[in-house]
């Protein structure tokens, strides 16, 4: 390779120094290599780099002026070094180095007061030189540039965690070890969902573990509903025939054991002889939660007034030998209330709001 022939940021006299390292045995940076002869692979490029910026910047951190400093070095490939080129970031602490190289004529600037502001081409560097912390562009005497670029753009920090063991039985336990060894993904999931349902009920108390867990219902019953439609062909709103099926299905899928024992108008009463998580789901009742936003979503958006209650009336995760679910297919009876989760259909609740 040829030595480098220095060319200050857009022609300033004397060389620009990076004071920092550039490289860290820490960090290592991410290359890319790329034909700038194209220039829509050069902006799909230029895409890339902002997207990894902002995966991994601090909340704050300015990306407005990186990603046109991003744009303008690539965009110079385009027009002055079409041909092979790399890319490379590198990204220690608070500072982003991107080194630009290409094989095309060299670096080509004038000074200063002698760009023309108001052209439409030859202000590349400079602009960049404004956004860029540091700039460091050398011409190859064999052909071809480098060009280097110090932006303020800070990294996001994280969190150092390092929690004790919880006291109690840990999950999966050793007798779901396969025969092979190790856990099966099934073990992980089920282990994975009570221990985080464990987890946020020890840290912020009953009432937002189970919050929590119906928020994920509310979300995960939704998909489940629409899944249903599209397999059974359903439009509009679901018979009370086929809400059952959809619940019983649902939960079938996943090794429940619901079954419809009582079907009206008004209610449809399920029990459940196996639940999905196992005995372990007596150490996370408030999974018990999950069940009753799943269900209580599908009904009220399949109800007449776009309401629905459920009653958990009896339950394993506490105890029961089975479980009860009672699905209200409007608001629950007055005698009801204190032991009912209500929950409306998105129609129901803005006819609310707008009377």
């Amino acid at each position: 390779m040829g030595a480098d022939e220095h060319v200050g940021p857009a022609g300033a006299a004397g060389p620009t120094c990076l004071t920092a390292p550039l490289l860290s045995a820490y960090l290592q940076p991410v290359d890319w290599y790329i034909d700038a002869r194209s220039a829509e692979a050069t902006q799909e490029l230029r895409h890339e780099v902002i997207a990894y910026l902002t995966r991994h910047a601090a909340p704050d951190a300015d990306l407005m002026s990186a990603e046109l400093a991003v744009g303008e070095l690539l965009g110079n490939l385009v027009r002055h070094a079409p041909g092979p080129a790399w890319v490379s970031l590198h990204w220690p602490a608070d500072t982003v180095t991107l080194t630009v190289a290409d094989l095309g004529p060299g670096i080509r600037t004038a000074p200063p007061d002698e760009v023309d502001l108001l052209a439409e081409s030859g202000r590349g560097l400079l602009i960049v030189d404004a956004l860029a912390d540091k700039l460091d562009a050398r011409a190859r005497a064999s052909g071809g540039s480098r060009i280097v670029v110090r932006l303020a753009v800070p990294r996001r920090a994280t969190v150092s965690l390092d929690p004790r063991p919880s006291s109690g039985p840990s999950l999966p336990g050793l007798a779901e070890a396969r025969p092979e060894g190790a856990f099966g993904k099934e073990s992980f999931l089920c282990a994975l969902v009570v221990q985080l349902a464990q987890a946020v009920e020890r840290t912020g108390g009953p009432d937002q573990a189970e919050r929590a867990v119906s928020q994920v219902g509310a979300d995960v019953g939704g998909q489940m509903e629409q899944e249903y439609r599209l397999a059974f062909d359903v439009v509009g709103r679901m018979t009370t025939r086929q809400v059952a099926d959809c619940l019983v299905r649902l939960k079938a899928a996943i090794d429940g054991g619901f079954g419809v024992t009582e079907l009206s108008d008004e209610r449809i009463v399920l029990v459940n002889t196996q639940c999905p998580f196992g005995p372990v789901v007596q150490q996370a009742p408030a999974l018990c939660r999950m069940t009753s936003s799943v269900f209580g979503g599908i009904a009220a958006r399949n109800s007449p007034d776009g309401r629905a209650a459920v009653v958990l009336e009896e339950r394993i995760a506490v105890g029961d030998p089975h479980c009860r679910v009672v699905v209200h297919l409007t608001a629950a009876p007055p005698e009801l209330v204190p032991y009912a989760h209500d929950y409306h259909s998105l129609l129901q609740l803005e006819a609310q709001h707008q009377a």
